[in-house]
């Protein structure tokens, strides 16, 4: 989260990306009902802090469906004494260190480790 006087706008923020992964993983028609519920959640928190209206915003938060990442690749050095751990990426079966995507609001230190 940013450090700075609008809390209101990294809450709807986190809740439509949550929202939006939600839905994209969504297994029947009640989690998927929560997650479009959550998604008009945030933005009636923005349109009500902000000249925004409500639909223009939910517009704008589907225009990119799927997985909500911010498109942030993590890798780590992993070492066991001499010897350096490489995985296979699942896309190209090609070596690479390991790792993957950041989550929204995580820092790339706890994204790796996570990985």
């Amino acid at each position: 989260m940013t450090d700075w006087k609008f809390p209101w706008l990294d809450w709807a923020r986190e809740i439509q990306a949550l929202a939006q992964s939600a839905e994209h993983f969504a297994q029947n028609v009640y989690d998927r009902e929560r997650a479009v519920r959550l998604r008009e959640i945030a933005a009636e928190i923005v349109a009500a802090n902000s000249d925004l209206e409500k639909d223009e915003l939910i517009t704008a938060f589907t225009a990119q469906p799927g997985y909500v990442t911010p498109k942030v690749d993590v890798r780590g050095a992993v070492f066991d004494g001499d010897s350096l751990l490489f995985v296979r990426e699942a896309a190209d079966r090609g070596w690479t260190l390991p790792g993957g995507w950041a989550d929204v609001g995580e820092p790339p230190s706890l994204a790796v480790e996570r990985e």
